[in-house]
């Protein structure tokens, strides 16, 4: 991999860094800390949320009706992210121990946290429980395919990549034929670091790409 392009990776990382400390600083402004699995707000700020809160009839009147006539196509997708979800988790815990390769942690992609809010009302919590479940387990499946890909074909592509995974950029470039079996040898030790520190993973909310 060429310095300029490790350059930009550290300056990338710096700046997720820097992200995650603007993230956290929001915990002090919005009055809430994380005990757990539970997220508790200051009793001033539960007070204020449920003044906010639109009650369900109200919200069931603002609606537009397109938004209610959709909704039955958005949940049934739940089958299939469902499926995707069991089928993922069987995959790696087959495939992934034969690797040599760290299990991907389900629980740092699949958060559902939001239905805590109490200015959301019955039906939002439930479209927050669900937007959090369909969104987390699609992060989840690209994270597992992520690692496949490192293992198995590390090379990048030809055309460019709109959000590769957080992994593509230590691949291999398109064409660098002398690089590529040095390349799947370190990317696969890698991952065998990986198992060995207990499959640790840079925090979700601000993954790197910078090659170890």
């Amino acid at each position: 991999m060429h310095d300029n392009i490790r350059n930009i990776l550290a300056r990338i990382t710096a700046l997720e860094d820097e992200l995650r400390d603007a993230i956290a600083e929001q915990q002090v402004h919005f009055r809430f800390r994380i005990e757990g699995t539970r997220v508790r707000f200051e009793e001033g700020m539960r007070e204020t949320h449920r003044q906010l809160k639109v009650g369900l009839l109200t919200w069931l009147r603002r609606a537009r009706l397109r938004n209610i006539a959709t909704a039955p196509v958005i949940y049934v997708l739940i089958v299939p992210l469902a499926l995707l979800d069991f089928c993922v988790s069987v995959f790696q815990r087959l495939c992934f121990p034969v690797y040599g390769m760290p299990l991907v942690r389900r629980g740092r992609y699949v958060v559902i946290d939001r239905h805590q809010l109490r200015y959301l009302n019955s039906i939002e919590r439930l479209n927050c429980v669900y937007c959090g479940y369909g969104n987390g387990v699609l992060a989840y499946a690209r994270e597992v395919a992520a690692r496949t890909e490192q293992y198995w074909c590390p090379i990048k592509h030809a055309y460019q990549v709109l959000d590769p995974h957080r992994r593509y950029m230590t691949f291999a470039d398109f064409g660098d034929a002398e690089a590529y079996s040095e390349t799947v040898r370190r990317l696969r030790a890698e991952l065998a670091a990986e198992l060995r520190t207990n499959g640790e993973e840079p925090p979700a909310s601000g993954p790197t790409c910078v090659p170890r």
